[in-house]
């Protein structure tokens, strides 16, 4: 596995502080972040899992704890839009240059607008996908935060 990736190297860029944590990714998983979570040992509230979305239309990155769904009323609300939808798998690797199960907010092919739920914030660590399947960053949530330009607002349904 490669320790290096878009995401990292937008992390180092950036002059964030991470670790890199591997685990063995499970492609069979019903839940990715879930599995991630559990493969890592922590707690599913403190992986978070990068989400791709549409609202009115125009493309949006979601980052929220692998154990929550996400309200789409609170998400559209969160960009000022009207509505909001998942992305297709396809259309958000295309989008991201990263593939479903090793997608990262850090380093996408092109730079969307990001929100994370701010209950994430008040962890003293997260993992946030590192850009590749089984590949995790540990960072601080408000650097996460930072790194992104990301509007952190209540998105859990």
């Amino acid at each position: 596995m490669s320790r290096t990736t878009p995401a990292t190297k937008a992390l180092q860029a950036a002059g964030i502080a991470f670790e890199l944590v591997t685990y063995d990714y499970d492609p069979d998983a019903d839940r990715i972040g879930l599995q991630a979570a559990e493969a890592i040992g922590e707690p599913p509230h403190r992986v978070l899992k990068t989400l791709m979305a549409e609202v009115d239309g125009k493309p949006v990155c979601v980052v929220v704890p692998s154990d929550g769904t996400v309200s789409m009323k609170k998400l559209a609300a969160a960009f000022k839009g009207k509505s909001a939808a998942m992305m297709k798998p396809a259309d958000a690797e295309r989008l991201t240059g990263y593939h479903v199960g090793g997608i990262s907010p850090f380093g996408q092919r092109r730079k969307v607008p990001t929100a994370i739920e701010e209950a994430a914030l008040s962890e003293p660590h997260v993992y946030v996908n590192g850009g590749q399947r089984g590949l995790q960053v540990r960072l601080a949530p408000a650097d996460a935060k930072a790194a992104l330009g990301a509007v952190t607002c209540a998105l859990m349904a």
